[in-house]
């Protein structure tokens, strides 16, 4: 008996199965006792992370999609008498919502967002859904936090109903109607629409084909559950940041399921950090071979499109047409991933003989303390609803600016944070609404009640701003052996295209909205950006030579020379404005402007400096002070739209030339100011007319913005944004 159970289960093992990737298996075993073990363990330590939501959650999302089903037929029969179309045809136009996304392939948690598509017949236009539709669910009292995405790659509606978020996408199909029995995977669908509708339509054509193609569902469901985690508490689950979404996750599993039909949930997940570190990208990944159709429609294509032979990680859609899920992968963020599925890979070899447990590979990220520079880039406005279209914007073009900050000398990446950090500030006057706008927010004993700010907006006795910060951690490349003088890190040229990029929008208001790009160490980091138990980088400062000597014990001389003394005041401003950190960038180098002009507080035009820039204005009008050098400096990079100003020890200003627009071009030579640091060097109308805004990310005085000495006594480098040395 035992001999024929073994041979049996030897022909099992054997056997050939149905391929269902682009190759053959790897392997047909079934699991061992440990894989399954492991597995089970896998599972508990899901739940306890909470991603298995309840009976009652899971019925509370029916009853939110189904009154979502009916705004979306009501809508399309509105538009439709709205087009003058018969009322017997609006009742029979229909309308549709489709789920697609992790709600479809049934791996979402509690508090997840669904991803739905709306379908309407040829007669409803994009303009109708993001008008009509908007207005719809604006007037129903369950949905909140409604924002409309019209210029993302995928244009899309995101809204909470009764606390659940939601991503609504809009298709428009050439039928006349839309039955409730409409099956999205007919590829004759496609015929007539545009672009973005079949990007669209194939968020759910692509997620029922994965299903599809996956040989045992629930252990593709459990290993997708946790790579899912893993990303998210890694921080690289973002599509609109360069890394990887949903979808491109969830093939990446499929494919390994592929590989290993049989295999446990425990073991998929350990072959996928092992293939993913090993894979030999641009090589893509594919479900399925790509299909050729009669549509004329683009389908990926590498050797035939320059552009998608540029997709760094491509993974390949398996339904018509075939698109990369994975566009938006850059340099700097491939990097990263590359380097978590290595970390994830040494874990999970721990963790599958018993030496490490699973909640080790759930870790979170360190991205805070990971760098010692980071860019803020803070998208601010006066009103919420403008706002988060606004941050949306903001946050769809940051891929934009990460790509050109990686042709930046001496930056190796820039990693992009996957969140923003949003917040609304009550404003008593103009000068804490500029600290709002530039990360800088008020603090008091008690916060505003509802009520009390409610009062005093109507009162005009404040405002509030509203605001969204991204972060971008600056990777610097080491310093050379034997290399000892500071380089340059001039990121004047990426932040300014990308201010100009953003304010294109066709809806920018200047007067409303407000975009600044700044650096930020480390150590200053705010509060808000870590969880309760973190904590941030602390400075480390420097002893003075009369400390060190009191260290010593029973008045004995250090046996090392000590460098010559220097004023308390000196040796703060040393320690901390021209601190060179350990890859040998200068601080002053890193700050590259980093103010934008528009942050709908108070203009820059609002501060005391018109008489001062018509008298530079004037043919022959020369600087006689630092202020008034900055003064110029601040104006030319207005005139020619460049939000930006750079200063620092790049580069001496020796008979160069300022101001491109002005009747006259002003020249002078080395600026030196031996008493650069008393206090009435600068006064205040010229410290508000050069930097209205002010730069606390400096690293010492606010005073005196931007300026670091450099290695001569007295002298002071400065250099233009955008200036080349």
């Amino acid at each position: 008996m035992s001999n024929d159970y073994d041979k049996s289960g030897e022909n099992e093992a054997t056997q050939e199965y149905k391929t269902y990737g682009v190759t053959p298996p790897i392997s047909v075993n079934p699991p061992t006792e440990k894989e399954l073990k492991y597995t089970e363990t896998l599972i508990e330590t899901l739940k306890k992370f909470g991603l298995f939501e309840s009976e009652e959650d899971a019925r509370k999302r029916e009853i939110v999609l189904g009154k979502l089903n009916t705004i979306v037929k009501d809508f399309v029969k509105y538009v439709s008498l709205k087009h003058h179309l018969p009322e017997s045809v609006a009742n029979e136009a229909g309308g549709k919502i489709f789920t697609f996304g992790s709600y479809r392939l049934g791996v979402h948690g509690a508090g997840a967002d669904i991803d739905t598509l709306c379908v309407t017949p040829k007669h409803i236009q994009r303009e109708d859904f993001f008008e009509d539709m908007y207005e719809a669910l604006k007037k129903r009292p369950e949905v909140t936090n409604l924002t409309p995405v019209t210029d993302a790659y995928v244009p899309v509606m995101k809204f909470y109903f009764s606390g659940i978020p939601i991503d609504l996408l809009f298709a428009q199909l050439q039928l006349s109607s839309i039955p409730d029995d409409l099956d999205l995977s007919n590829n004759e669908l496609l015929k007539g629409i545009d672009d973005r509708c079949i990007r669209s339509v194939n968020g759910s054509r692509v997620t029922d084909e994965i299903l599809r193609l996956v040989p045992d569902i629930p252990a593709f469901r459990s290993a997708l559950r946790c790579i899912k985690l893993w990303a998210k508490r890694r921080a690289i689950y973002s599509n609109v940041m360069g890394f990887l979404g949903g979808v491109a996750w969830a093939m990446l599993v499929a494919r390994v399921c592929q590989l290993y039909p049989r295999a446990a949930a425990s073991a998929i997940v350990s072959k996928f950090f092992l293939i993913m570190y090993q894979w030999k990208w641009p090589q893509p990944v594919l479900l399925k071979p790509i299909e050729d159709g009669p549509l004329q429609v683009r389908v990926w294509n590498p050797k035939l499109y320059p552009s998608d032979k540029a997709h760094r990680m491509p993974v390949i859609t398996p339904a018509y047409p075939s698109m990369c899920a994975t566009h938006n992968v850059t340099m700097s963020t491939q990097t990263i991933m590359t380097q978590e599925f290595k970390r994830a890979t040494d874990i999970v070899e721990y963790i599958m003989v018993g030496v490490k447990q699973w909640p080790e590979l759930f870790a979170k990220h360190d991205f805070f303390q990971k760098y010692r520079y980071y860019l803020q880039v803070i998208a601010s406005s006066n009103t919420e609803e403008r706002q988060r279209k606004w941050s949306g914007l903001v946050e769809s073009r940051l891929r934009q600016l990460v790509m050109k900050l990686e042709l930046v000398e001496n930056l190796v990446l820039a990693h992009p944070f996957i969140d923003g950090f949003s917040r609304s500030t009550v404003c008593l006057n103009d000068e804490e609404g500029l600290n709002a706008a530039h990360g800088i927010f008020p603090k008091r004993e008690k916060e505003f009640t509802e009520e009390e700010k409610q009062k005093l907006i109507e009162n005009n006795e404040g405002r509030i701003v509203y605001t969204t910060i991204f972060y971008i951690g600056l990777q610097i490349e080491p310093r050379a052996a034997g290399q000892t003088a500071p380089r340059k890190l001039d990121i004047s040229w990426p932040t300014s295209e990308f201010t100009k990029l953003v304010k294109s929008w066709d809806k920018y208001d200047e007067n409303s909205m407000g975009i600044v790009v700044q650096y930020i160490k480390s150590t200053n980091l705010p509060d808000e950006v870590f969880e309760e138990g973190e904590h941030p980088k602390t400075k480390v400062k420097k002893r003075s030579k009369s400390s060190r000597n009191r260290s010593v014990p029973n008045g004995e001389k250090p046996t090392k020379k000590l460098r010559s003394s220097t004023s308390s005041l000196d040796q703060e401003k040393s320690s901390n404005a021209s601190l060179i950190n350990s890859e040998g960038i200068s601080t002053s180098e890193v700050q590259s402007s980093l103010n934008s002009s528009s942050n709908g507080i108070s203009k820059h035009h609002d501060y005391p400096h018109s008489k001062l820039h018509h008298e530079l204005n004037s043919s022959n009008s020369t600087p006689k002070s630092i202020s008034d050098a900055l003064s110029v400096s601040y104006h030319n990079s207005h005139i020619n739209n460049q939000n930006s100003i750079a200063f620092g020890n790049a580069t001496t200003i020796n008979k160069g030339e300022i101001g491109n627009n002005m009747n006259s071009n002003v020249k002078y030579s080395n600026i030196n100011t031996k008493n650069f640091h008393k206090e009435n060097m600068l006064h205040d109308q010229y410290y508000n007319a050069a930097y209205p805004y002010g730069n606390p990310n400096l690293p010492y005085n606010r005073k005196y913005p931007g300026m670091v000495p450099s290695g001569k006594k007295g002298e002071i480098k400065l250099r233009l944004a955008g200036q080349h040395s």
